[in-house]
């Protein structure tokens, strides 16, 4: 039997825009934030007990620089564990996570290869090699990201099962392959158990005892030539159930043992297995929206009350559209073609993640995509506008759509994330802001409170002006 459990880890990001800094958080006492808090109660037992060895798992990579900064243990610890089985397989069991866990269907196709290759290229930092496969915000998915992700040299995700349709009648136990157009290779989509994650997922007594649990799978789950797959928030280990992290040391360790389970993860399962199962895309689809992707779009329906959604998703475009007429109109001037330049000037927000990395500077980058052109462009305003593309990607945070009520942290966020790329682009260009975006913004209030994301958005701006 090959079993395999994914966690997803990963936090919204807290930090505040113009500080970078994480306020404290009065309800994650005794704790100064919600990171700390869940990395004391979930990341660091699961490291420190082996776990992150035995599970497929993703990290955010927004969540990954907090945990390098600031529990540089926790994190090495998990480098050490998925390069252990790198090291001995020649896959690894981690996965890479787009980078700023934006809905991908939603996005331009420029941004979902920004999105896919700043993930590939963080994860290849973190973990010294390339990973094979990403994990999709949501799991939300339509052909085109699949797409982008075998562009970036990536061969699989996972997947609910009711975002695939099997064909030649087949059920709904992956692998999968989705043929691709232009003749791209087909891709691979796991699909997890339905029934059991679930179970694991929202059904705490389900749980208590573990080789009950283990002898439930045994029992209905066994795939003899194919692979039973649980995925997950990474968090419920230990933080939104307590006692989890126990419960997953043990099945991983002494009851996997007693009943013969092998544990696997997806690309040492494609290392050693064949796919021949093929399936279409349910496109657009996520894991945590019935309606396709409406919940980070418009008021679908999944929470109720939240017509906010739609005005606030309308602002967001509009702003990114105005912050990437800015960010063009720097390379105007070259001796280029005009789709030279627009594709130029794409690869280097392409390629920005290195400068985020710190492995090279703005004009170093500059140099190896433009080459002698380099010499005619003003570098500073360039990196202040790649600083502003950064923020751009930031305010598509799939969390400020995730929940019922604008007023929460997450929203908010998304929206100085905007005012915060806006400022960067007029102090780069010395140009004006299209005010009429704001309209849109102050339909995008909270029913509850009547907070506003026009006036978060005029604050933000206001302060940032203040630091200069």
């Amino acid at each position: 039997m090959k079993f395999c459990i994914h966690g997803h880890f990963y936090q919204p990001p807290r930090e505040e825009p113009i500080s970078n800094k994480i306020p404290n958080e009065r309800g994650a006492s005794p704790y100064k934030n919600w990171n700390e808090r869940i990395c004391a109660e979930c990341y660091t037992p699961n490291a420190q007990a082996g776990n992150f060895e035995k599970i497929s798992f993703n990290i955010g990579p927004t969540l990954f620089n907090w945990m390098f900064e600031n529990v540089p243990e926790t994190a090495k610890l998990i480098v050490e564990q998925e390069n252990a089985n790198f090291n001995k397989y020649g896959v690894g069991n981690g996965m890479a996570q787009a980078y700023n866990h934006s809905i991908l269907p939603l996005q331009s196709w420029l941004d979902k290869i920004t999105q896919v290759r700043w993930g590939v290229e963080e994860f290849k930092h973190r973990f010294g090699h390339s990973p094979d496969g990403m994990w999709l915000a949501e799991t939300g998915v339509d052909l085109e990201t699949l797409c982008a992700l075998s562009d970036c040299g990536l061969c699989f995700t996972i997947l609910a099962p009711w975002q695939v349709m099997p064909l030649d009648g087949q059920n709904q136990s992956g692998p999968f392959l989705v043929d691709l157009p232009d003749g791209r290779s087909p891709f691979v989509v796991f699909t997890y158990d339905r029934e059991v994650s679930t179970k694991i997922s929202f059904m705490p007594k389900a749980t208590e005892n573990g080789d009950d649990f283990l002898r439930y799978i045994f029992g209905k789950h066994n795939k003899k030539n194919g692979i039973t797959l649980l995925a997950s928030d990474g968090e419920l280990y230990g933080h939104h159930q307590k006692f989890r992290d126990l419960f997953l040391t043990y099945i991983l360790g002494d009851g996997a043992s007693k009943l013969g389970i092998q544990w696997t993860y997806p690309a040492l399962y494609l290392k050693e297995n064949a796919v021949n199962k093929r399936a279409m895309l349910d496109e657009p689809s996520s894991w945590s929206c019935m309606h396709g992707v409406g919940r980070w779009s418009y008021d679908c329906g999944c929470t109720p009350g939240s017509e906010w959604k739609a005005p606030m998703r309308e602002a967001i475009n509009a702003i990114a559209e105005w912050v990437d007429e800015q960010y063009l109109y720097a390379f105007k001037g070259l001796n280029l073609q005009y789709y030279e330049n627009t594709e130029y000037a794409w690869e280097m927000r392409h390629r920005y993640i290195d400068v985020m990395l710190g492995k090279k500077s703005v004009d170093k980058l500059g140099e190896e995509i433009f080459g002698g052109f380099w010499k005619e462009i003003d570098t500073n305003k360039i990196a202040i506008l790649l600083e502003a593309q950064l923020e751009r990607q930031k305010m598509f945070t799939s969390c400020g759509w995730f929940f019922d009520d604008f007023n929460r942290i997450e929203p908010a966020n998304n929206i100085a994330y905007a005012a915060k790329a806006v400022w960067l682009c007029m102090k780069a260009n010395n140009e004006k802001f299209d005010t009429s975006i704001l309209d849109l913004l102050r339909k995008t209030n909270s029913p509850k409170t009547g907070l506003n994301a026009e006036t978060i958005f005029l604050n933000t701006l206001e302060r940032a002006e203040q630091r200069v």
